[in-house]
Order: C-alpha cells, then sequence, then structure tokens
C-alpha cells in the first residue's frame, strides 16, 4: 500500500514568505505524486505471493505474456515449490489489459476471492482479487497499479547488489538451485563462470585510489559486462567481495569457455580510468559444466569454484575450463 511516507518533501518556510513557500511545496507534491503515477501506467499486470514456501512470500512475477502457467514444474512461468500445488495447476491468459484465470483441473483446485472456479474455463480478473493456488495465496494487481510498481522497486532492492547493480548472493544461490533442477528436467546443458578480479585488494590499498576507486572497478566491470556480453538469458550475480558468477543456461562446455574467454578478454582491453588514473583490470575464471554426476547446485559451484582458484595458482588473467 502506497503511503504519505512514500512522498517525503520539505516543510514550506516561515515568515513573510510563507504563503508562497506553501504553494511551492504544494506544486511540488503534487508532481511528485504526478511522476509516481505517469511511472505506475508503465507498469504491467502482476500477481505477488501472499502466502506460500519460506523465500517466496513478497515475490512479484510479471505477467508479460498472452499465456503463463502457474505450477510445480520447474517449466512453469511461476515456479511455486509447494506439494498442495500441481504441476501445471493454473493458466493466467492476458489480452490486451484483461486477464483471466483459468484452472488446468488442479488436484487441490484454484480459489479466486473465495470462490473456486470451475476446472477450464477463464474467469476475468480485477485489481486486488486474491487467487488461491492449492494453499499458496497470489494478489493480482492490474496495469498502471501503484501499489505493484512500489513491490516492483522493492523486490529489485532486496535481489540486487546495491553496489554494483548485479544480483546479489541471496538472488544468485536461489537462481543457481531452480536452474540446475531445471537443466536436469529438461536435459539442457547448464554452465556456469565463476571469476574474480586479480589483486583487488592492491587497489583498495592504492592510496591514490582507496575503495572509492575498488568501488568504481566493481561498478565499472559489472557495466561493461551487462551492455557487451550478458545474453537475455543469462544471469549475473556477485557472490561476494570482488566474486562473481554468471549462469549460463544452455551452454555445454565449449560454449562457456568460449563466453569466459571473451569475458576475460572484454574485460582486459577495457579502460577504467578513475578520477583520471587509468587502473589496469583482469579476471581469473573458472568454468564447469553440470554432469549427470551432479545432484546439487552447489557441486556444481564448487567445481567452478575450484577451477577459478586453478587460474589463479597459475598466474591469474586466465580461464580454467578442466582440470
Amino acid at each position: 500500500m502506497i503511503t504519505a511516507s512514500d512522498f517525503e518533501f520539505d516543510p514550506p518556510a516561515m515568515g513573510d514568505d510563507e504563503e508562497d513557500a506553501g504553494e511551492k511545496t504544494v506544486i511540488s507534491v503534487g508532481n511528485t505524486m504526478s511522476k509516481k503515477i505517469a511511472e505506475a501506467t508503465k507498469t504491467p499486470p502482476t500477481i505477488v505471493m501472499l502466502e506460500g514456501p519460506a523465500g517466496y512470500v513478497g515475490k512479484l512475477w510479471t505477467i508479460d505474456k498472452s499465456e503463463m502457467i502457474i505450477g510445480r514444474s520447474m517449466t512453469s512461468n511461476v515456479f511455486v515449490d509447494d506439494r498442495s500445488v500441481s504441476r501445471s495447476h493454473t493458466k493466467l491468459i492476458m489480452k490486451d489489459d484483461t486477464v483471466w484465470v483459468m484452472d488446468l483441473e488442479s488436484s487441490n483446485k484454484t480459489v479466486v476471492n473465495d470462490d473456486a472456479i470451475p476446472p477450464m474455463t477463464p474467469v476475468k480478473l480485477d485489481d486486488s482479487d486474491q487467487i488461491k493456488v492449492g494453499n499458496v495465496l497470489f494478489k493480482f494487481q492490474a496495469r498502471g497499479s501503484l501499489e505493484a510498481a512500489a513491490l516492483g522497486k522493492v523486490q529489485e532492492k532486496s535481489e540486487k547488489d546495491g553496489l554494483t547493480g548485479a544480483f546479489n548472493k541471496g538472488t544468485l544461490m536461489q537462481k543457481g538451485a531452480e536452474s540446475f533442477k531445471r537443466s536436469k528436467l529438461l536435459k539442457v546443458d547448464m554452465s556456469i563462470l565463476v571469476f574474480d578480479i586479480d589483486f583487488f585488494k592492491k587497489i583498495n590499498d592504492n592510496p591514490q585510489l582507496g575503495h572509492p576507486g575498488g568501488d568504481f572497478v566493481l561498478k565499472e566491470l559489472v557495466k561493461t559486462i551487462q551492455t557487451k556480453l550478458i545474453r537475455s538469458d543469462d544471469f549475473l550475480g556477485r557472490y561476494g567481495g570482488e566474486e562473481f558468477v554468471v549462469i549460463l543456461f544452455g551452454s555445454n562446455i565449449t560454449q562457456a569457455a568460449e563466453i569466459g574467454e571473451r569475458l576475460r578478454k572484454t574485460i582486459e582491453d577495457h579502460e577504467f580510468v578513475y578520477q583520471g588514473l587509468k587502473i589496469p583490470v583482469t579476471i581469473s575464471v573458472g568454468v564447469a559444466t553440470k554432469s549427470p554426476e551432479m545432484s546439487t547446485w552447489e557441486e556444481l559451484f564448487a567445481v567452478a569454484d575450484q577451477r577459478l582458484y586453478m587460474s589463479k595458482r597459475n598466474g591469474r588473467n586466465r580461464v580454467t575450463s578442466e582440470g
């Protein structure tokens, strides 16, 4: 819910110009509200989980396709890891700006505002309708919802690293586990790159650069990767400090090693200039691909991390994809 605290403004000045100052304040608040409303009109329809599995409550999904499946299958558009949810439980259907919900003959029904809907029969959703899928509860928010716009910003802040804009460690580990399961289920290749910045401590310890210089390098590195190297299906996360991970869904070891080398070369060739000082930056990369023997995401990550340290032991500024 949007409250008055979301709109911050200075109190009116006191004195001879009190009336003018008050008018200016009103104009400022009006402009702020108008801007927020204008931004909200661009917000697509969404659903947000109100009750469900730990780690998912509060998560928001954008309804950006004509049809989206909610279910326990890893192939679902809205994946819900809860036994009360059928593999393909419910379908969201969007036509123009109207969204409909349809139960897919699920075991535990789909309920809209306390009423179970008949199977295979689309039911139109209105803003703030609640949808119960098994034991999991969602709230629907129509296009242009101020609440959805605010929640989207909150979710982005909770998922992203505040300094670099890459996904944070918590989001990375959740995405990694989900991608690993999906890869096994669909029998699709999955690889990851684990890399960190060579001799990063020397940048922070340099009196001409210090930690602001180090922060600049981290932000510039992520910006460079996001604009030049990341494909639409790739996922970049900051694991911690100067260590990062790229999830490459659908890439085998050969493709991942090639991407790792492009990544290494791009960073080596990029000019990192902070307050007129050019900072030489290179990275060491470890590459791993999911194998049939692996049963968890953590195993895959451990192999890539081990190969990262092999790259560092063997001279840094290199990619290791085997061994």
